[in-house]
């Protein structure tokens, strides 16, 4: 009875939490998504769709929580994304020189908690998680001024800067249900936040829709809903199969900015998946390899070409500008190897394609989100029976894109070059509270 009411009571505090409001923002490394969720994944370069070991396996693959035992992990990362653009010497609308984003560091929370159930014809183990998805930040200051602008800031308008949050809350539910072989599934609750500044210089009548909708109107909350699912398959001792996705997060327009975004404020999460293989080379020592694949593409706000305000299509319209995003394509690699009872080492690397192309630089001065490499390392040290402590650090190296303005709306031959390298810093701790029922791996 203590330990269901313990995870009852853990459910209630993050639907408490996501009420309220979440703390943190980011802009994240594979498009606007984490390259993992919870420390062991972030040190394993966000591989593990077949190789699940923990209760966080409830945000990448459900069906890995056959695995898992009564316990409760948290983590929490110091995120660190470096974001600048720098504009050629050629007048325009945006400034030249070197432009960087302020406010650097983000902490990113990640909690999960599993039970494991009497037997029953439904779910070996019941999980709830909580875990920011992904998110972007800028933040640049209103002292840059382009040759052609009207006022002060990077786009004209004063401080001009994004702050999309992203938390999503999990209850998942996973069996076995033939040797080797499990399912599981995880219904998500969303909640997307927003605030734009800096922005007034396109509220002008046929620029949007709406124009008092492009100016400041400070933070906005959306609510979705999606589900998750997962299969992992052992194939033979030594090899485990799995494939998971979400269906996209449906989700509440931003009506405040419905001058903005396409489709009037439409914003919801794309759909993805993942799949992989693990493959126990030794007792000790497992390799990852793993796909994942983001339909960034599907959502208009996001993919729709920031060209098409030059066809007559006005900001917040259907057919509106967006970002200009395309699909992403990840590649995660990943060893682990129990050096002994007590330690785990690990250690990643993710290539992601970038989404962002010449063409909308110009837009993506919001969201510069084109780091491709992602190197990782981490370990988990084991206290006692209950008790572990987990590390995970990340380094993401420089990457940029260079464009030209938009005719209309600048000078093509003022080159802007946007960047971004980053780095991050997990620490969590995992406590058991029925040893025995630990992981059955």
């Amino acid at each position: 009875m203590l330990r269901r009411k313990t995870v009852r009571g853990a459910a209630g505090m993050l639907v408490a939490v996501m009420g309220l409001g979440t703390p943190f923002a980011a802009s994240a490394t594979e498009g606007y998504f984490q390259h993992g969720y919870g420390a062991r994944h972030k040190a394993l370069g966000g591989a593990g769709a077949a190789d699940s070991r923990d209760s966080t396996a409830a945000s990448l693959n459900p069906a890995g929580l056959v695995h898992s035992g009564n316990e409760i992990t948290a983590a929490v990362s110091a995120f660190s994304p470096r974001r600048e653009f720098e504009g050629g010497l050629a007048p325009g609308f945006t400034p030249s020189g070197v432009v960087e984003s302020d406010t650097n560091w983000f902490a990113i929370p990640n909690f999960a908690a599993s039970y494991r159930l009497a037997p029953n014809p439904f779910a070996d183990v019941v999980a709830v998680t909580l875990y920011g998805s992904g998110g972007m930040n800028t933040d640049y200051p209103a002292s840059a001024q382009g040759v052609f602008a009207p006022a002060p800031g990077v786009f004209g308008a004063g401080p001009l800067g994004v702050n999309l949050q992203q938390a999503l809350l999990s209850v998942a539910f996973a069996k076995t249900i033939a040797p080797g072989l499990s399912v599981g599934v995880a219904p998500i609750l969303a909640r997307q936040q927003i605030k734009l500044k800096g922005l007034g210089a396109f509220a002008q009548p046929g620029v949007s829709i709406d124009p008092n909708a492009v100016t400041e109107k400070g933070d906005e909350v959306a609510w979705g809903f999606g589900v998750r699912g997962g299969v992992e398959w052992a194939v033979a001792p030594n090899v485990r199969l799995g494939v998971a996705g979400n269906t996209p997060i449906w989700s509440q327009a931003f009506d405040k900015y419905r001058g903005l975004f396409a489709e009037q404020g439409d914003f919801d999460i794309p759909a993805s998946v993942q799949a992989g293989i693990a493959v126990d080379v030794s007792s000790n020592l497992t390799v990852l390899l793993d796909y994942r694949h983001i339909w960034f593409g599907s959502v208009a706000s996001i993919a729709n070409p920031s060209t098409n305000i030059l066809l007559g299509n006005p900001l917040g319209s259907d057919n509106g500008p967006g970002f200009g995003w395309d699909d992403v394509d990840v590649i995660k690699v990943g060893a682990e190897w129990r050096t002994s009872p007590a330690l785990t080492l690990r250690a990643g690397y993710s290539y992601a394609t970038s989404p962002i192309s010449a063409r909308d630089v110009q837009f993506n001065v919001l969201a510069p989100a084109v780091v491709q490499h992602h190197i990782t390392a981490g370990f988990e040290y084991k206290l006692d029976k209950a008790w572990s402590v987990e590390v995970a650090g990340l380094y993401a190296p420089e990457e940029s894109v260079r464009g030209g303005e938009l005719p209309g709306f600048g000078n093509p031959a003022h080159t802007i070059d946007i960047s971004m390298h980053q780095f991050e810093a997990t620490f969590g701790v995992k406590y058991k509270f029925g040893a025995e029922e630990a992981s059955l791996k």
